[in-house]
């Protein structure tokens, strides 16, 4: 099967979580530029109120390259991000033709903000994927992202579905920190009987990966970040 296969079974509705540092965004826009050589309406809504740096609508311009419509919290005009949600997001998510991707703020207070949107995930048509990423203090053991996924599910009232490995130390990633990461994971899976739904790497890692490795591969472009960071 491959990747765009894939990700045409995950449901019309996908919310992205993950503590800051995690590699949320990145992992967000990737997965919506992949999406969009897939399907024609996609459209990528930057729900993070929380986090003022590298944030999804900072690459408007080249989303929209891709065919990606982006979203976003940012109020034009008023000189600086506001803790509101622009109501454009209810186009996408009302339109079942639609493909929405929500990146979403990590925390609890971040995840507040798709209580607005409740409405919308209904089983079976939304999915929430938690990313993890090892490196993170709070996401490096079990009971870590046991605790972290508790408080976002009871901030979002809405359920995690699904499992991404994320875990990275940016542009010096070796195999044996993806597959840290992949233990990790594959013990919070068992232990809340989800899925392992993507593994994301960063380009030159991909071909390094053992083939069984659980959860399609996706390979990150560094987007968010120049190369100097």
């Amino acid at each position: 099967m491959n990747k765009g296969d894939k990700m045409l079974n995950d449901n019309r509705i996908r919310v992205i979580i993950g503590h800051y540092g995690s590699g949320k965004t990145e992992f967000s826009i990737n997965y919506a530029i992949q999406l969009a050589k897939e399907e024609k309406k996609v459209a990528l809504a930057d729900l993070d109120v929380v986090n003022p740096y590298f944030r999804s609508r900072e690459k408007h311009g080249l989303l929209e390259e891709h065919g990606v419509k982006i979203m976003s919290s940012y109020v034009k005009g008023s000189g600086s991000d506001l803790p509101a949600v622009s109501a454009d997001v209810l186009g996408p998510l009302q339109d079942k033709s639609s493909n929405v991707v929500l990146d979403v703020g990590g925390d609890s207070m971040g995840a507040r903000t798709l209580g607005r949107y409740r409405e919308y995930f209904v089983e079976g048509d939304y999915d929430m994927f938690c990313i993890i990423n090892a490196n993170r203090i709070e996401t490096q053991t079990v009971e870590g992202v046991l605790h972290h996924i508790s408080s976002i599910e009871g901030a979002s009232r809405a359920k995690v579905t699904g499992l991404i490995n994320n875990t990275h130390l940016l542009r010096t990633t070796t195999v044996d920190e993806v597959l840290k990461g992949q233990r990790l994971c594959k013990e919070v899976s068992e232990a809340l009987n989800i899925p392992i739904k993507y593994t994301g790497v960063i380009e030159s890692l991909v071909n390094q990966l053992p083939q069984d490795i659980e959860g399609t591969i996706m390979p990150i472009k560094m987007i968010m970040r120049e190369a100097w960071m």
